[in-house]
């Protein structure tokens, strides 16, 4: 058979519905292979290949199967790059396709730049952001690429892989029953000898906490961890990717940590004397550049399934297991543990979020809490790079069976429209797609995507003509010169309406609170909700750099922070 159709009926094998991408000359044979296997799998097109990339990584996000996306060599290999780092911060697994110039045009050892037209070199430039990249030079060899690929992508910590395959190469024919294959078991990761330890500290702790990552997320271990956390009563706090796996309303869930995260969080970090971190990066933005500040008075226990995390010491006696967060919880819960005085940490706890929960209230978080609280469960949410995004993980409601997709390491503009297209076709469930005047407008083309199918996805776009994020950092830190950031300095927004209105998609304007109360929402067809705000918005609270996490800006009345931190 043809190594174009054994792509696809190994795609179909594994139970892959829909993959995305972009028509170009070196992936015409890949793109005639899926159509003959219609309906069994489906080719979409995208308006851009960095498009297709993002809606892969929604595909994946949604579904917790692989995601796919396909382009042609030169310039649609290049643009699915930024989708590649996208995924491989945030431990996608992502299967990217790139067509490559027939064998015999290839520049191989030859000095020259290029030989082939659009001929490039793609695997140079992802090596660095994939878990395994390959070109395909014969076709005996696609089995055991495709194999290998498939299970690098989904092995321990997961993340995307690239197959560059030449024309010639897609053409030709192969018996399948010849090809071989990658025989792989996966690797057991087990740290017996540490679990003497581990319940000793959990054991003693008087003032734990639970650092929810989203590694949670990508192990699909959010029921173990709500077991776990209700077990042992123990407070949780997470990642700003990871706000969404108890849910904003879970009494034993305090917010999400960080530079923007919640106060209450913050403080209980900063209060606790065991901090229990699954699946979290720590990175910079959660826990400061001075990582002695983090926790000060806490042991850390990290679970990461990811050995080169351990690499970057927080703390110099932390506890550190290299598990599947899954695996951990499932033996964790197994675990003895005393009780009392729980519920004396838990009282604290409490004390600190309702002394604080109305501190940093603002227009736009409001907005999005009453948005939130007009849809349905089972929902699902993307959010853009930038305000929109925290204010999302911030103010908005998530029910039960809600999920919420970010670029989080990446941190990527344009992720969120073309992540919601994915997202639909992960789950056929509706797509609430947050985005900033700024980022929607690096990837509107896809408006094309969602009229032509007729998506249940609602665009909403949060306006302040201005790239706010990057204009508070022109107040703060360059004396309010604003420069590109808002319609006096360069940066200027289009008539939305009239956008929307030449793709044929629905147009809704909410810039008053009654446009907000009589606003009804359709789960049916794609709509464009623009939410009118001022120009200067902000994102409170923000750690200022060098400030422990718990003292945020605006600062709190200093007799208020005495008081939480004597606790």
């Amino acid at each position: 058979m043809k190594v174009s159709d054994y792509i696809v009926d190994f795609l179909i094998q594994k139970e892959i519905k829909d993959v995305f991408g972009y028509p170009g000359g070196m992936v015409t044979h890949l793109m005639d292979s899926f159509r003959k296997r219609e309906p069994e799998i489906h080719a979409h097109v995208n308006y851009h290949e960095q498009g297709a990339a993002f809606a892969a990584c929604g595909y994946a996000q949604a579904s917790g199967k692989m995601g796919v996306a396909y382009a042609t060599s030169g310039p649609g290999a290049t643009n699915l790059i930024t989708g590649i780092c996208n995924a491989w911060f945030d431990s996608i697994p992502v299967l990217f396709i790139t067509g490559q110039v027939n064998t015999f045009e290839a520049k191989g050892g030859l000095a020259v730049r290029q030989r082939g037209f659009q001929e490039t070199d793609i695997l140079a430039m992802v090596n660095g952001i994939t878990k395994y990249c390959a070109y395909v030079s014969r076709p005996e060899d696609i089995g055991w690429e495709l194999t290998k690929a498939w299970y690098c992508a989904n092995e321990g910590r997961k993340g995307p892989v690239l197959l560059d395959i030449p024309m010639d190469v897609q053409r030709a024919e192969v018996p399948p029953e010849k090809l071989k294959l990658v025989q792989v078991s996966g690797e057991a990761y087990q740290e017996e000898e540490k679990w003497d330890e581990l319940k000793t500290l959990l054991k003693e702790a008087k003032k734990p906490v639970i650092l929810a990552g989203a590694g949670i997320k990508t192990a699909g271990a959010q029921q173990l961890l709500k077991e776990f956390a209700e077990i042992r009563n123990m407070p949780v706090v997470s990642s700003m990717p990871a706000f969404d796996i108890l849910g904003r309303d879970h009494s034993n869930y305090y917010g999400f940590i960080g530079a923007y995260g919640d106060r209450a969080a913050n403080f209980i970090v900063a209060k606790s004397d065991l901090i229990l971190s699954l699946g979290s990066r720590l990175d910079v933005r959660q826990i400061g550049a001075r990582t002695e500040r983090f926790g000060e008075n806490a042991k850390l226990i990290r679970v990461d399934i990811d050995k080169g995390e351990f690499s970057r010491k927080v703390k110099a006696d932390e506890l550190e297991l290299l598990c599947d967060v899954k695996e951990f919880l499932k033996m964790a819960l197994e675990i003895n543990l005393p009780m009392q005085g729980m519920q004396e940490w838990l009282t604290v706890c409490n004390t600190i979020r309702d002394a604080l929960k109305d501190l940093d209230a603002s227009a736009p978080k409001e907005i999005i809490g009453k948005f939130s609280k007009k849809l349905p469960e089972e929902v699902l949410v993307t959010t853009d790079v930038g305000q929109n995004q925290v204010w999302v993980a911030q103010a908005f409601c998530v029910k039960q069976g809600q999920k919420v997709f970010f670029s989080g390491g990446h941190g990527a503009m344009g992720y969120s429209l073309p992540a919601a297209i994915g997202a639909y076709y992960g789950s056929k469930k509706p797509v609430i797609s947050f985005n900033g005047d700024g980022g929607i407008q690096m990837n509107i083309q896809e408006l094309q995507f969602i009229a032509r199918e007729q998506l249940p996805i609602t665009v909403v776009i949060l306006n302040n003509s201005s790239l706010g994020m990057i204009r508070h950092f022109q107040e703060m830190y360059f004396q309010e010169n604003y420069v590109q950031t808002n319609r006096d300095s360069g940066y200027t927004v289009p008539d939305f309406g009239k956008i929307a209105n030449a793709y044929g998609i629905a147009y809704r304007s909410i810039c008053r609170e009654e446009d907000m109360e009589a606003y009804s929402w359709d789960a049916d067809k794609p709509c464009v909700v623009e939410i009118c705000l001022e120009d200067r918005t902000y994102v409170f609270p923000k750690l200022e750099f060098g400030k422990p996490n718990q003292d945020q800006e605006p600062l709190i009345d200093r007799s208020l922070y005495d008081k939480l931190m004597k606790l």
